[in-house]
């Protein structure tokens, strides 16, 4: 059998890729070595943000994407526990807030709706917040979903319109002729297609390297701590410090934590956010986890009575200059990309999704693709040999 798209990875970018070129009218087959949503998009915490943005292309395609899931996916949201739930970013010192009223002017001209917080305003957003923070800034478009909720259901609603999906099935080379790739290779056979798109997540570059292409996709761990049950709306918005927004566009690959709080619908509480780069090294990190709480509490101090049940952590998809890869691959025609997000995965995925099938179909794509091309790094790649 011979489909139009092959799609490898059943995460969210791979389901929304898949749900919008179904959607679109192509015939498209999901293939996913595990389960639907076993990688990345089952160890974050579903944030949809624009707040963590600076101007240029990643904040379009967040805006862009902000724009899909409240509109083309608008209808379906209840599924996957869609909350306009909004930001609140805090500073706990001056010289960090001026960075704050800086970062909020170059975001409102790109379009992003910001307000900015006066101390003494803080605690009527976040009334258990400590009351030493300098102030902050207010982003009601910031939103939460379910990730895993998110996958299953849109590739649920992509095999209504006639997709098909294969779980535990590896991708263990490409079909075709000389750099032009026509298919898939897997231990249950081989599978034609028109296109390939390599949605796999952390493993994207080993992918992209069974077609002889270089993809520079890394693993970025990173640690969640899980509260017990809190009474509703303890906290209301998806809270974090200043610092976060620094933290996600650093290069560095030791250890950074930037404290990260928001509630559940459940009740319980998810703090986060660590990042370093260690492979695919699963060993617990007491350092992480024990500096992530310390710095949730010194901004909620009402944390130090809760009891924290769990912890998880994942791997997330990182590129060295921040933005995913996205496209075709001239290096391999016939071989796409849809990976590279790192931690904004959840939130890129609507518009990456809908911006993948409208090139696919040879449309003019809403956001010009140029800046998440994936042969970007060629020079740089070249110059290091």
């Amino acid at each position: 059998m011979s489909v139009d798209l092959v799609v490898v990875g059943a995460g969210v970018v791979g389901a929304a890729s898949a749900y919008f070129s179904a959607l679109a009218g192509l015939r498209v087959l999901v293939v996913e070595r595990g389960a639907i949503a076993g990688g990345t998009s089952s160890a974050g915490e579903g944030n949809l943000l624009v707040s963590d943005k600076e101007a240029g292309p990643e904040l379009d395609l967040a805006l862009y994407s902000q724009r899909i899931w409240r509109e083309d996916l608008a209808e379906h949201g209840d599924l996957w526990e869609f909350e306009s739930k909004g930001g609140l970013v805090v500073a706990a010192s001056e010289q960090s807030l001026a960075s704050l009223r800086a970062l909020t002017v170059h975001q409102r001209r790109c379009g992003v709706e910001v307000r900015d917080v006066a101390p003494a305003e803080l605690r009527d957003y976040e009334p258990h917040l400590s009351p030493r923070l300098a102030g902050g800034a207010h982003y009601p478009q910031d939103a939460q979903v379910q990730p895993m909720l998110v996958a299953a259901h849109l590739l649920r609603l992509a095999r209504e319109h006639g997709a098909e999906v294969r779980t535990n099935t590896e991708v263990t080379g490409f079909l075709g002729a000389g750099d032009r790739v026509s298919g898939v290779r897997t231990p249950g056979g081989d599978i034609p297609a028109g296109a390939v798109l390599n949605a796999a997540g952390t493993w994207a570059g080993a992918v992209a390297g069974l077609a002889g292409v270089s993809v520079p996709v890394l693993p970025r761990r990173g640690f969640i701590l899980v509260t017990q049950p809190m009474p509703p709306r303890t906290i209301r918005h998806k809270v974090y410090a200043a610092e976060y927004v620094g933290d996600v566009a650093s290069s560095d690959a030791a250890l950074q934590t930037s404290p990260v709080v928001e509630g559940t619908a459940g009740g319980t509480i998810l703090i986060g956010a660590s990042r370093e780069r260690v492979g695919f090294d699963r060993t617990v990190s007491v350092t992480a986890i024990s500096t992530l709480a310390a710095k949730a509490i010194a901004l909620f101090p009402m944390l130090r009575q809760v009891r924290a049940m769990r912890t998880y952590f994942g791997f997330r998809p990182y590129c060295p200059d921040h933005l995913p890869v996205l496209g075709p691959d001239p290096r391999a025609p016939g071989l796409w990309h849809a990976c590279g997000h790192e931690g904004a995965g959840i939130g890129l995925s609507a518009g990456t999704g809908k911006l993948i099938a409208q090139a696919l179909l040879g449309q003019r794509t809403d956001l010009d693709l140029t800046p998440f091309a994936p042969d970007r790094f060629a020079d740089a790649e070249e110059a290091a040999r």
